[in-house]
């Protein structure tokens, strides 16, 4: 059955402007962005196969250009289009922090460094400098490693760090295995992080893991600050 010939409120794109699109399940926000299904699938129908095959929104989301193209009824062109709405999220919620203190909106920080990170295939370690009343100056990913491991060096961080004329930093690196839970490395290195710093009056707000799938973890939540 067509979407056109379901009932008014179960379908999705009337069902989004009554309620908002949280209410819309990922099937559903899928399929308003895939607007069509193909023979004998609806555009529902077409969602919850590619949600399938992938596991989860995020694998869908990341998914490499051929093994996108390569489902019946995706292609390039629709490959090309959910990127470009991947980079919008990312841009929009760039902007969201720098509209403001971060540690007011920490849920957007979350959602940002998930964006920012979790799809990459190697390991990123990345620093977000903050002014006296903790706004945004810059994101730099400063060091990048292999599937699990990635050198940082404390002394380019405080160079970076004095260079920007930060007052804090938020530190964050992702996992690209899954593994949400820091490592000993994870928790040594924060600790020298955070000492040298101090050197330099800068504080570590928080450092955050950022897994493939799943939420991040933070390190000031956690106690291990």
């Amino acid at each position: 059955m067509a979407i056109t010939d379901w009932p008014e409120n179960e379908r999705p794109r009337e069902k989004l402007l009554a309620h908002g699109p949280r209410m819309l399940t990922d099937a559903e926000l899928l399929a308003l962005f895939l607007r069509v299904g193909t023979r004998g699938q609806s555009a529902v129908d077409l969602a919850r196969t590619l949600l399938a095959r992938f596991g989860t929104l995020c694998r869908l989301c990341n998914a490499p250009a051929g093994e996108f193209a390569a489902v019946p009824g995706m292609g390039l062109a629709k490959y090309a289009q959910l990127q470009a709405v991947m980079e919008l999220a990312r841009r929009a919620l760039a902007e969201r922090l720098d509209e403001g203190a971060l540690f007011d909106s920490p849920m957007v920080v979350r959602d940002w460094l998930q964006l920012r990170l979790a799809h990459l295939p190697h390991e990123t370690f990345c620093v977000l400098l903050l002014d006296a009343r903790h706004c945004l100056i810059e994101a730099v990913d400063l060091f990048r490693g292999t599937l699990n491991q990635a050198s940082v060096y404390p002394r380019e961080v405080v160079k970076l760090a004095l260079g920007r004329n930060a007052a804090a930093v938020i530190l964050a690196h992702n996992h690209p295995s899954g593994e949400t839970e820091p490592s000993h490395a994870d928790e040594m290195l924060t600790h020298e992080l955070s000492k040298a710093l101090a050197l330099i009056d800068v504080k570590v707000l928080d450092h955050f893991i950022v897994p493939a799938h799943g939420a991040p973890l933070s390190f000031a939540e956690r106690g291990l600050l």
